[in-house]
Order: structure tokens, then sequence, then C-alpha cells
């Protein structure tokens, strides 16, 4: 057998994002486990050769690179249809959320989010046109619809009105490397970051859904309230600035206590699991997430967990294991800083219930999800 898979996600460098490492993470583990299928990976450049990740995997670069709207549509529409025409695979896996209209080769097609519906503004309008016209035509063409959590498989079936029945979830999970660190190495990370002091960490792109305006009017309304009792709290920001992170670096410039924030920009999987390992708690307070990762990776180190009570966020962190806010309020966000810098038994709970919730998450598992579409998209 011969699927096709467009891997245009798995980007050269040593950081792969949210679904860069969901394609990284469900191939490793669908190509370990079918070896009697031939992969074929779809990259839109040149690609490193770490990703052809077994013997049954052939590498395929079909231009043109695909980072632009109208070059989606030369890639999906046209590299990609041509491709799939002369090569008449069994199926087509596109763990990114596009596919292609243009081929009559069984689709799966994993949708990550669709908060371009709900927050249109948030992208810029070629993107947004782009997304209203293909997105709900590529759910609708797919025979088989994968989503990342049920909170999303819900929002799918309701905005596009797709069957629950051809939609399945498959989570996210931690990679290996997010584990919890001895106390010595824990002292390191925090002199390096944080001049030695405790910090909040925030894991993330700086982009408006992730909602850091707000974090950080949070966090200065958590310092100026609690006085010289969090003189030493620090907040560190983990994430590349991607679009219209204007506001959010206004905001930082309005900060009474700019001194206590620290950008790093993106750091290797080393350092960020140091970083969760050694945080006092991880704050993550999108408006909107189809999984939320960070999630999973503070609760795989150990790490307390402070999230929004809104979209996927609950169902990820578990019953009990982080702390519930409403990523609208800044008083709530600081209500909830405080509350987890003050108790520190508040914070072994939620360690204990993050590491319980963990169970329920694993690349191997998704990566039979991925499987079981496919096979129900050829029937």
């Amino acid at each position: 057998m011969h699927i096709a898979v467009n891997t245009r996600f798995l980007l050269p460098g040593d950081n792969l994002e949210g679904i860069g490492r969901f394609s990284y993470e469900t191939l490793c583990h669908l190509v370990a486990q079918h070896p009697e299928v031939t992969f074929h990976f779809l990259f839109d450049r040149p690609y490193d050769t770490r990703y052809v990740l077994g013997p049954n995997v052939v590498p395929h670069v079909l231009f043109p690179p695909a980072r632009h709207p109208f070059l989606f549509v030369a890639w999906f529409e046209g590299a990609v249809a041509r491709w799939l025409a002369q090569h008449q695979p069994a199926a087509f896996l596109s763990p990114d959320g596009y596919t292609t209209l243009n081929t009559r080769v069984p689709r799966v097609t994993v949708m990550h989010d669709l908060a371009f519906e709900h927050f249109p503004l948030d992208v810029g309008l070629l993107k947004r046109k782009y997304y209203h016209w293909f997105m709900p035509r590529f759910a609708r063409a797919s025979e088989q619809v994968v989503a990342v959590s049920e909170a999303t498989k819900a929002d799918i079936v309701h905005t596009y009105g797709i069957s629950p029945d051809k939609i399945s979830v498959a989570y996210n999970a931690p990679a290996a490397c997010f584990r919890p660190q001895p106390e010595e190495a824990q002292r390191e990370t925090r002199q390096r970051f944080s001049h030695g002091q405790p910090y909040f960490l925030f894991v993330g792109a700086l982009q408006p859904r992730k909602n850091l305006g707000n974090l950080l009017r949070a966090f200065d309304l958590f310092k100026t309230a609690g006085g010289a009792a969090v003189a030493h709290a620090q907040l560190l920001i983990v994430g590349r600035k991607a679009w219209k992170a204007g506001p959010i670096l206004t905001a930082y410039q309005q900060m009474r206590h700019q001194a206590a924030v620290h950008f790093t920009g993106r750091v290797a999987d080393p350092e960020l699991a140091a970083l969760y390992a050694a945080a006092l708690a991880a704050v993550y307070v999108p408006y909107f997430e189809g999984f939320g990762i960070p999630i999973v990776e503070a609760q795989a180190s150990g790490c307390p967990v402070l999230t929004s009570n809104l979209s996927s966020m609950p169902e990820v962190a578990g019953a009990g294991g982080a702390v519930l806010v409403d990523p609208n309020s800044t008083e709530d966000i600081a209500s909830g800083l405080t509350r987890l810098w003050s108790q520190a038994d508040l914070r072994q709970q939620l360690v204990a219930q993050g590491h319980q919730n963990l169970s329920r998450f694993s690349w191997a598992a998704s990566a039979e999800v991925l499987w079981e579409a496919i096979v129900a998209a050829r029937k």
C-alpha cells in the first residue's frame, strides 16, 4: 500500500511548533507501526534528512513553497493534485488542516482549530479569505477528519455541519524530553534565566490568540497588589514573535513592573524542558485553543498549570489538573497567580493531578487513530 502525506510543516531546524510537532510525532509512530506501507512524504522545500523517518518513507519535493495564500492554491490544487493524479496512492493524509479539492484520492485531514472562524481579525486579510473559502470545503471533501480535541470536534460539527461520525479525535502529547528535573538543575535554570528568582512561565508564539496582553496586565496587577510579598516573582515569555504582536508589546511598555518580565525568544527543546521543570507554574491563558500543548508539556515536567476556562483547555488539563481562570478578566488571572504563588499545597496538588492526567495522551495512540481514519477513508 502507498500513502501520500503532506509534510510541509516538517521544517529544517531544531524547533517544531504545534502542527509541526503533531506531524513529526504521529508520523514517527505511524511509519514504525506500519512497515508494510510505503509512505510518500510531500515537502514544499528542500527537506532535512532526519525527517525521512524509516526505510518505508520516500521523500518528494513539490514546488512552490506554500507559505502564502496564492502559493497555498498553487501547491495544493496544482502540484499536490498533479502528483496524486500521477501516482494514485491509496490515501492522502494531511496533518496540517489543508488538503486539495482537486483529487479523487481518499483524503484524511487533521484539523487543529477553527480560531479563524471565531476571531477572523486575528489573521491577515488574504489568509482570512483563503481560510473562509477553502477550510469548510476541505472538511466536507475529506472522507475522514481528525480533530485534536473533543472541543475542536464539536466546533467542526457545529460550524461546518460535518457529521460527527466521520470525525475522530487524536490528542497531542508531550515529547519525552519533558519530565521533572533535580532541584540542583532547577536552581541552575533559575540562575540562568531569572536571576535565581522564582518565575511564572508562558510558552507560545507572540500572536493575538495567546492573550499575552491580558497576561501581562494581570501579572502587573498581581505584582502591584502583592507588594513586598511577591517582590521576587518573575514572568518568562518563551516564544517567537509571530504576527500582530504590536498590542502585546504595547501592553509590556505600559507595565509598572517591566523589569520582572523577560522575553527569551524561542529556545531549543532541552532548554524548554528545563524551563518548565524549574518554573513555579506555567501560565497559559489563550481565549481560544484547539488543544494547548503547553498544558501537557508543563504537567509532564512536574509544573503546576494555570490556564483558561474556555475552549479545549479544561478538557486538556483534566479534572483538577489546573487552576482555571477567565482569560478575558485580568483580575481573575491575577487572582490565580496569587493563589499559585502563596499556596504550596495547591501547587503540589496540581502536580499530582497533572501527572495522573498524562495517561490520556500518547503519540502512539494518536498515530493509531490516524491509521484507523486512513482505513475508514478507503472504504
